[in-house]
C-alpha cells in the first residue's frame, strides 16, 4: 500500500491524450472538480500552445505532468529540465541512461520532480527482444530503478505488475506512478500490454496511476473519473 501524504485526489492523474489545446481545455472544464492532475505529453507539445495550456491549468489550481520523456546527450537533457524547473510543473519524464538520469536530477530545482522512465507498458517481451535486451521485463524494471535512485530521481514510471518487488528492491524510497490501468479489468487494450486495475496497482504500492482512454472516451468522462476516485480512495482511506 503506498503510504506517503499525497492527497487521495491528485493521485489520479488524467492523461489528456487529444489533438489540441482547445480540446484539452474543454474536457477540462468537463471533468471539473473530479480531476486534479493532469498529465500533457508530446501530442499536446507539437500542437502549439502547449506552455499556454500549461499556465491555464494552473491558474485553475491543478497539477501538471509533463510527461516528455527527455532522451539526448545528458548535457541537453540537463539544459531541458532546467529550462522547465520554474514553469511550475510537478513531474517531468526523462529516459536513458543514468547519466542522463543525473543530469535531469541536478537541473530539476526544488519543486519539479524528476521520474525515470523503466520500461513502457506498451512493451513485453518479444519488444525487448527486438530491442536487444536479454533480460525479462521485470528484472529490467528492477535495474533501472535502482539507477533512477542512484542517480536522484524522485521517482519512476512503472507497470503496476513490477511494483511489488520495486517495492521490496526501493521500499518507499521512490515515488511509483503507473499508467495502463483499466478500472474493470486485467486486459490489455490497444497499445498497452502490462497493465492492472486501479485496486491492483495502489494495493501494490503505487502512489499515482496515471488513466487515459477510460476516461477520455467514456460517455460521461466526469463520471468515469469520478468513479475511480472512489475506487482509489476504497483502497488507500481504507
Amino acid at each position: 500500500m503506498a503510504s506517503k501524504n499525497i492527497p487521495t485526489k491528485d493521485r489520479l492523474i488524467f492523461a489528456m491524450d487529444v489533438p489540441d489545446c482547445d480540446r484539452a481545455r474543454a474536457l477540462a472544464d468537463e471533468l471539473g472538480d473530479a480531476v486534479s492532475f493532469y498529465k500533457i505529453g508530446l501530442e499536446l507539445m507539437m500542437s502549439g500552445g502547449y506552455f499556454e495550456l500549461l499556465d491555464w491549468m494552473l491558474e485553475r489550481d491543478k497539477k501538471v505532468f509533463c510527461d516528455l520523456k527527455f532522451f539526448d546527450i545528458p548535457a541537453t537533457v540537463g539544459s531541458a529540465v532546467r529550462q522547465l524547473k520554474d514553469r511550475g510543473a510537478s513531474f517531468v519524464t526523462v529516459h536513458g541512461n543514468q547519466s542522463i538520469m543525473e543530469a535531469a536530477a541536478e537541473n530539476k530545482g526544488d519543486t519539479l520532480k524528476v521520474l525515470g522512465v523503466t520500461v513502457l507498458t506498451s512493451l513485453d517481451r518479444g519488444d525487448l527482444d527486438d530491442l536487444g535486451f536479454d533480460c525479462n521485463v521485470g528484472d529490467l524494471v528492477l535495474s533501472r530503478a535502482r539507477r533512477a535512485l542512484e542517480a536522484g530521481c524522485d521517482g519512476v514510471i512503472s507497470s503496476g505488475l513490477e511494483v511489488p518487488r520495486l517495492r521490496e528492491l526501493v521500499d518507499s524510497k521512490l515515488l511509483v506512478v503507473t499508467p495502463g490501468i483499466r478500472p474493470v479489468d486485467n486486459k490489455p487494450e490497444g497499445d498497452q500490454k502490462r497493465v492492472v486495475t486501479v485496486e491492483t496497482a495502489f494495493a501494490s504500492g503505487v502512489d499515482y496511476i496515471v488513466v487515459g482512454r477510460p476516461i477520455r472516451d467514456a460517455q460521461s468522462p466526469r463520471a468515469a473519473a469520478e468513479s475511480i476516485q472512489a475506487s482509489i480512495a476504497s483502497v488507500v482511506e481504507g
